[in-house]
């Protein structure tokens, strides 16, 4: 179902595309642009203009009724990319960090002994 509404709004889109594309302007169509001199002869002169006006209004309705269902359905798929992770540990935990000794302090049996850092040197 999910992946038919996708199919059936991608669809959608190009034909809009194309509806406003093909729309008549203020001044010229496309068949004027071309060198059409009467290009209004078989629609009448606002005949155009109104097929392609509710093509593009119906297209657009379809279009926002899509994109409200698409919406809806992939929030009530509910899946993410880590809900597959929650339950399972991790094979090979993270080493930890061996705890840090006080100053002064022989580090407990066990641990090993970084080597004595040599004091900063001082600049005048």
């Amino acid at each position: 179902m999910y992946t038919l509404l996708v199919i059936l709004f991608i669809i959608v889109c190009l034909f809009l595309i194309l509806v406003v594309l093909l729309q008549q302007g203020k001044g010229a169509d496309v068949a004027a642009a071309f060198g059409g001199a009467s290009s209004q002869a078989s629609f009448g002169p606002r005949g155009t203009t109104t097929l392609m006006h509710k093509l593009a209004t119906g297209s657009f309705v379809l279009f926002v009724a899509l994109c409200i269902g698409l919406s809806v359905l992939t929030a009530r798929r509910g899946r993410s990319v880590t809900s597959g992770i929650k339950g399972k540990t991790p094979a090979s935990a993270p080493a930890q960090p061996a705890p840090a000794t006080p100053a002064g302090q022989a580090p407990a049996q066990g641990t090993p002994q970084s080597a004595p850092q040599a004091p900063a040197p001082q600049q005048k």
